[in-house]
């Protein structure tokens, strides 16, 4: 049996006898499929009032069209000349050109091939896209793909004040449907077994079967014996999101958003579907005003390690949809 770590004067963690990865405790027992999967349908039936998460804010510039796909529909996005964001169908109405790669001249669009112009307004057919930017990411509601009542913003968990937190952003795609995506997520019981070199001595306290919460208490891993120790929830504020929020321990009350948005069939027939994953951090400690100033270095290290968690996240989730697609997926 493990020794009690020792606790640092510091936020971490010292210990003594860390557990070898193939003799910790096994957790497929308490994975159940089953429970699993009326999370997922929990979260399924929350509405999303046509709204889809397409990237970080800070991709969409006020200089050129960004382009996005969401369920095979293309999408321009751009800012006007008070950097409000705007979308709308990223074919021109005159003869189809991509209007992701049109400039935007005084916060206008304009097509390269003809110079039709564009301002965020309707005009020759070609209508826009109710867009938000909360601050983190940009979302676009499309009506005419999710099919439910539309909502005039889009569902956005709490976060810590922008004044007080790091906020980083990863992005990548899987082979595999949002279902796959979200459910890899209420899966927290393979957070020591897929990600040894992140997290070690990990609990579900709360399966999440009556309150709807999961309750995890975990240590990210430092160095082999060097761990921080926190209490952490997830929930699914709507289909395609859930939140990890800190509740407990060093940075209560950073959350790490992670968001699924179907992008269609890939050249190959399979599904494709885009992660977009907020981490946004926060602390009580003075140092972290240090960490806040060197933001532009910090971010990417945090994508980095975002990008580790989800090529082995990504895996599981393409796995699960390869065995459902084709009838194999247990339960």
């Amino acid at each position: 049996m493990r020794r009690p770590s020792r606790r640092l004067g510091l936020p971490v963690r010292l210990r003594r006898h860390p557990v070898a990865w193939g003799r910790q405790n096994p957790t497929w027992r308490d994975a159940s499929p089953r429970l699993i999967d009326a999370a997922l349908k929990r979260a399924e039936a929350r509405p999303a009032g046509n709204w889809y998460v397409v990237g970080p804010s800070t991709a969409v510039r006020s200089d050129t069209g960004h382009p996005a796909t969401v369920e095979g529909s293309e999408i321009v996005l751009w800012r006007d000349a008070s950097g409000a964001l705007l979308a709308g169908p990223g074919a021109c109405p005159h003869l189809g050109a991509p209007l992701a790669e049109a400039p935007v001249c005084g916060g206008t669009l304009v097509c390269s091939w003809h110079g039709l112009a564009l301002d965020g307004a309707p005009f020759a057919g070609w209508n826009p896209y109710p867009a938000h930017d909360d601050g983190a990411l940009v979302w676009v509601r499309l009506d005419h793909l999710g099919g439910e009542e539309p909502l005039p913003v889009p569902v956005v968990p709490p976060r810590p004040p922008a004044a007080r937190s790091l906020t980083a952003v990863y992005t990548g795609t899987g082979v595999c449907e949002p279902e796959d995506i979200v459910a890899n997520r209420l899966d927290p019981w393979h957070g020591a077994w897929l990600h040894p070199y992140s997290f070690v001595d990990l609990t579900v306290v709360d399966d999440g079967a009556l309150s709807d919460v999961l309750t995890v208490r975990v240590s990210f891993k430092l160095a082999r014996n060097v761990v921080v120790p926190v209490t952490a929830e997830f929930t699914a504020p709507g289909p395609r999101s859930v939140v990890m929020r800190i509740t407990e321990g060093e940075g209560r009350g950073s959350v790490v958003e992670t968001h699924a948005t179907p992008l269609g069939a890939g050249p190959d027939g399979r599904p494709r579907t885009l992660v977009t994953e907020a981490v946004v951090a926060t602390s009580h400690r003075t140092g972290f005003r240090l960490a806040r100033t060197a933001a532009p270095l910090l971010r990417p290290l945090v994508r980095r390690a975002s990008g580790r968690l989800w090529r082995d996240d990504l895996a599981y989730a393409e796995r699960r949809w390869h065995l459902r697609s084709t009838g194999r997926f247990p339960g």
